[in-house]
């Protein structure tokens, strides 16, 4: 059976005479007798016996005349506006060839730009076929004596080109074709009885013989280069194609060939079914003609028809006209690709409609229309696998959700398996589709599928790796998600799994140690209590390096330090493993932060407070006293912590570096340690006096029997008369157990004291009361009588005196120019005038501090003995307008008096502050 016969059918193209638009829609009539025919450059060209006429698409028929005779054949080129013709002007075998340029006129016809005779080595014969390369630099003739003339050069000059017998022989050449490829000419040659190809590029023109039957006239034609410039070769049992150097595929179509045609991927034949002989083309005015267009890409006819005596089939803007000889002029309207689409759609031949579409080069979303139809009608009919190939070819046009609401179906899930995996490899899967090719993973238990999803290279990778990781995790593949997290360094999801499923402490701390420092610190901030629960050891001291000297295991790079306090919470239940890194902070870091300190300092005190053996015991005071003597020791939560577990050096150390003598004192007296008591003021009375007062009054508020620390306080301030006597008895007046035994000694040695004192200053004032009046006698003999200087030597160089001299009334003399070179004044002697200045000071000195109540106040409280400070005051006059105005009316004393008020005064200010 033949093979088109096997081929499907279809009517791809509508018929319908061409009307004459001037003739009230009757049919176009063909001029009578065309010999030759042709098309291209927008119009079709006829020849009859001896004019030429153009055809425009508006059926405007103009004419020259060609020839005196007749016209036999016509080739317009696409490219040019290049008629070749042949003809006859003369009676006989004379061909003639004329060129003609459309586009130039001559006497309103087309430009004839060159005439030849076509003989080939002037044997007279007919021209057979005509073929003229696009690039107007070959022309070859065939002859019915089996001979080929080649023109080569430009053929629309004589000078410009030659002319030479290319091919002999003995059957009429039937078919010429110029093929180019690249930079090389292929000339085919098709006789009755082979098919040849020259090859025109390379010198001498060698020839391969490709075939050793040939084709009828008129049979040959060459394919469009998007089939690759084949020959075609019309007999009358197959269609063979050829290339310049093989023969290709042969297609077994029956039939008497008359015509062949090749055009925009179509090869249309005409046949009828006698065979007559070469030369004999006409057919009987009954005779049928049918005329086929075959799709060989897609295999099937586009259309067929029988017609009556066709002359030629022209292929012209967009559409085949045909010419018959009866005048009529046919023309086959190719159908729009998405008729022929829908009428192979109703046929359910998606296939044909696939190829179809893409030989007419619909675009994607055409081509996903129809594989989607394609899918839904294979899936009707039960074919799911081959449905769901044919939805993968919809990826990324067609919303997946539709496919895949069509296999959720468990007994599908293979089908939902592989177009989910399409659609990942594409690149155009979200979360969800993630998520749902997992799980079916998961439920067919395809873990060979599974790690070869997990374990594609990075440039591979077509998924959200966290939504993986999630739905492997809750599909219980802890270890298929450890493997993602990690090689897509997702730490968080891989220290999750491994600390939180299974259970791998040891592994996770590992990754930690391997990660960037940023990572691994905020990372030990999260699950740093979870590993110092289960492994202590290595993660203290993954911390240790951590806030000291961390690199990455693998790229030992230096990177910052962590902050070591922050971290001191992890360590909540493991205070040994506390300690040992508090330790190794205090030992590593500069200036550890305070929090470690503290916490480190805590810990040891802690230690010391619960320790029972006192060998022990006595070398934890000694570490926590270590630690409290660094310069970083914050005092107020030092002190808090050593009181808060009762430690006493420690305590007594800090007390003693803030300069808190007084609290050493009373820490002394409130654990009664009576000797410690002296002892402190003994070795802090010289920078704080106040210490021996208070000192006295908690041994006198003692009930016991503390003599013995009352004598020798009360040694120490009569000593240093640090208290006035009178105070000091007050002060022990509230003692039931001290008699007057206790501070006789005390009493009589401040009387001696007194009395001594009282005899000094009375010799004093007898001294100063007898100057007094030596100067009053003085003052008034000057004042009364003459002075008389009886001075011989001068005051300051002590030579004898020579005139001039310069006396003054305090009885010194100087020479003139002894008095010049050392007085700072004329009217001041240069021997008194130190010691004048000095009385002078201190008078301006007493002046200008006599309203300096602050001054006198900050005196009273410092000094030892605030009766000195009042009498000195007194003696300065400061108190001499507050008597004025403090004194009541009549000069009586009131309750307010000066007397009261200094003696209350001088027993609260003789006593220092605390």
């Amino acid at each position: 059976m033949a093979a088109f016969l096997q081929w499907r059918r279809f009517v791809f193209f509508d018929k319908e005479p061409v009307k004459d638009p001037g003739e009230n829609g009757k049919n176009f009539a063909l001029p009578s007798g065309i010999s030759a025919c042709d098309s291209g450059r927008g119009h079709i060209v006829l020849g009859d016996i001896l004019t030429i006429c153009f055809l425009t698409r508006s059926l405007q028929l103009t004419s020259f005349q060609a020839y005196k005779l007749r016209v036999t054949h016509l080739y317009q080129l696409k490219q040019h506006s290049i008629l070749v013709s042949v003809g006859q002007d003369e009676h006989g075998i004379n061909p003639l060839v004329k060129v003609w340029n459309t586009d130039k006129r001559d006497s309103g016809s087309p430009l004839c730009t060159r005439i030849f005779p076509a003989i080939p080595g002037n044997k007279p014969t007919e021209v057979s076929c005509l073929s003229v390369h696009e690039n107007l630099n070959f022309m070859a003739i065939g002859f019915t004596d089996g001979s080929v003339v080649l023109t080569k050069g430009d053929i629309t000059r004589d000078r410009h080109s030659k002319t030479l017998t290319l091919h002999e022989g003995n059957c009429p050449v039937t078919g010429l074709a110029f093929r180019q490829a690249g930079k090389v000419t292929h000339l085919f040659v098709a006789t009755l009885e082979k098919v040849q190809c020259y090859t025109l590029s390379v010198k001498e023109y060698p020839r391969l013989e490709l075939d050793t039957h040939g084709c009828a006239l008129r049979c040959s034609a060459l394919t469009d280069p998007s089939q690759d410039s084949q020959f075609i070769v019309a007999g009358d049992d197959c269609v063979y194609l050829y290339q310049p150097d093989e023969r290709g595929p042969c297609f077994a179509f029956d039939g008497h060939k008359i015509l062949a045609h090749w055009h925009r991927g179509y090869l249309l034949l005409l046949t009828r079914d006698t065979k007559p002989d070469f030369g004999s083309r006409e057919t009987s005015p009954t005779e049928k003609q049918i005329l086929t267009i075959y799709d060989l890409d897609n295999k099937f006819i586009a259309y067929s028809a029988a017609f009556d005596d066709i002359i030629d089939v022209l292929a012209e803007w967009g559409s085949f006209y045909i010419l018959t000889r009866d005048g009529n002029m046919f023309m086959l309207q190719e159908k729009d690709t998405q008729t022929k689409l829908e009428m192979l759609f109703k046929k359910n031949l998606f296939v044909m409609a696939i190829n179809l579409a893409k030989s007419q080069h619909l675009d994607n979303d055409g081509l996903s229309e129809i594989f989607r139809q394609y899918g839904d009608h294979l899936y009707i009919k039960g074919d799911h696998d081959g449905a769901i190939q044919q939805y993968i070819r919809t990826i990324g046009k067609l919303e997946p959700s539709y496919v895949i609401r069509k296999f959720l179906d468990a007994q599908r899930i293979h089908n939902l398996t592989a177009y989910l995996q399409a659609l990942h490899r594409q690149c155009l899967a979200n979360a969800d589709h993630t998520t749902l090719l997992l799980n079916c993973y998961t439920k067919l238990k395809d873990s060979s599928k599974l790690e070869e999803f997990i374990k594609s290279s990075e440039s591979e990778v077509h998924f959200d790796v966290e939504i993986a990781i999630k739905v492997l995790r809750q599909a219980g593949y802890h270890s298929h998600a450890v493997f993602l997290a990690d090689k897509h360094l997702h730490h968080e999801w891989y220290l999750k799994i491994q600390l939180e499923d299974l259970k791998n402490y040891q592994e996770a701390l590992r990754y930690i140690g391997r990660l960037p420092f940023e990572q691994a610190e905020t990372n030990m901030k999260r699950y740093g209590k979870t590993l110092m629960h289960h492994v202590p050891e290595s993660t203290t001291v993954l911390l240790k390096r951590l806030c000291t000297d961390y690199h990455r295991s693998l790229h030992r790079i230096c990177v910052s330090q962590a902050n070591s306090e922050e971290f001191i919470p992890i360590f909540a239940n493991n205070p040994r493993e506390l300690r040992a890194f508090l330790e190794h902070m205090i030992e590593e870091e500069q200036s550890p932060p305070q929090g470690v300190y503290d916490t480190l300092l805590e810990l040891r005190l802690q230690d010391w407070a619960h320790e029972q053996d006192p060998e022990r015991k006595k070398g934890l005071q000694e570490a926590a006293l270590l630690l409290l003597r660094r310069e970083n020791t914050v005092f107020d939560k030092a002190l808090v912590l050593c009181q808060m577990h009762n430690f006493k050096e420690g305590v007594l150390y800090l007390y003693e570096k803030g300069k808190l003598y007084q609290q050493i004192m009373h820490y002394h007296m409130q654990n009664e340690e009576y000797s410690k008591v002296v002892e402190a003021c003994k070795t802090y009375g010289d920078k704080e006096v106040c210490l021996w007062e208070q000192a006295l009054g908690y041994f006198a508020r003692k009930e016991e029997d503390c003599k013995a620390y009352i004598s020798e306080v009360l040694q120490h301030i009569d000593q240093n008369n640090l208290m006035p006597p009178l105070l000091v008895v007050q002060t022990l007046a509230h003692n039931s157990t001290a008699t007057l035994s206790v501070i006789k000694d005390y009493l009589i040695n401040k009387l001696q004291r007194e009395s001594q004192q009282i005899e000094e200053d009375e010799r004093k004032i007898r001294q100063y009361r007898e100057e007094t009046a030596h100067l009053r006698s003085e003052i008034q003999e000057l004042r009364t009588s003459a002075k008389i200087f009886q001075k011989t030597k001068c005051s300051m160089c002590n030579s004898p005196l020579e005139l001039p001299s310069v006396h003054f009334l305090c009885g010194h003399s100087f020479h003139q120019h002894c008095f010049e070179s050392y007085a700072e004044s004329e009217a001041e002697c240069p021997t008194c005038t130190p010691e004048n200045r000095k009385v002078l000071d201190m008078l301006r000195a007493q002046d200008q501090k006599r309203d300096l109540h602050d001054h006198f106040n900050r005196q009273l409280r410092s000094s030892n003995d605030g009766f000195s400070v009042v009498a000195d005051y007194f003696g300065r006059g400061v108190f001499n307008k507050l008597t004025l105005i403090t004194d009541p009316p009549g000069g009586k004393a009131g309750p307010g008096s000066l007397e009261a008020d200094l003696q209350r005064d001088l027993l609260i200010h003789t006593k220092r502050n605390s």
